[in-house]
């Protein structure tokens, strides 16, 4: 079965008449039109939009409804300028790299890959979510090597993506596949003003006869919500233990 989001054609070319378009006339604010930057506007847009599904190519022909549609086309329009302008003023780090250096290699041989992980960072007194804390994965004591450049470790949360952070590590080596073994890692996690935190966990995984290249949503692993206390607690917990002279 071959399903497909007509949609994502339609935003994709639009989009890279609308880099072309501004490009050309130097607007200012645009400070990067390179492919990763596009796919990230294409992702911003289709993230706002409902889909339009059909299979195989029996169901493009119901892609004129859309053209019919202009308010749609009027809001992808709009939301499309938005996004251009976000992904300009906040660039990820391998933004302007050939995105062959983006791409996740396969390797034909045993292996262990690994679930992705997810967890929030949280203030301890507001259960409020933290930007900017950097969160960082480790493995053996060393920093663990990520699926591709668009993983990163450390990991810094951002306010937009409410204190969540996400890790995919790079496959390892195995001797051969059917063999389970536990990973034990470790986070560690530091922000401004907070005191700093390192947690454990561990992970049983299944060797395979090879490294997946594709991102699987189902197989995540979700780290229970980690909790930071501001230093200035801390100072006002300190301060309220101390015993007065007699």
């Amino acid at each position: 079965m071959n399903v497909h989001n007509i949609m994502e054609d339609i935003v994709e070319q639009t989009v890279d008449n609308y880099y072309y378009q501004v490009k050309k006339e130097n607007c200012s604010w645009l400070t990067c039109d390179c492919l990763n930057c596009r796919l990230d506007t294409v992702n911003y847009v289709l993230n706002r939009i409902p889909p339009r599904y059909v299979v195989s190519g029996r169901g493009v022909t119901h892609s004129s409804d859309v053209f019919e549609d202009h308010q749609l086309l009027a809001d992808i329009d709009a939301l499309i300028l938005e996004g251009m302008r976000i992904v300009s003023s906040t660039k990820r780090p391998f933004h302007n790299q050939d995105r062959n250096d983006c791409t996740i290699q396969s390797v034909q041989e045993p292996v262990f890959n690994f679930p992705t992980f997810t967890g929030t960072i949280l203030d301890g007194s507001t259960f409020e979510p933290i930007s900017e804390a950097s969160v960082l994965l480790k493995y053996e004591g060393n920093p663990v090597e990520m699926i591709d450049k668009t993983w990163l470790n450390p990991f810094t949360t951002k306010k937009a993506t409410k204190g969540n952070y996400s890790f995919w590590m790079k496959s390892l080596p195995a001797e051969k596949d059917g063999i389970t073994k536990k990973f034990n890692f470790t986070l560690e996690i530091s922000a401004p003003n907070y005191n700093s935190l390192v947690y454990s966990f561990s992970v049983p995984v299944e060797s395979e006869s090879s490294s997946k290249n594709e991102l699987d949503s189902t197989y995540s692993l979700k780290i229970k919500d980690l909790i930071l206390f501001s230093t200035n607690v801390q100072t006002t917990m300190d301060r309220n233990l101390d015993i007065p002279n007699a």
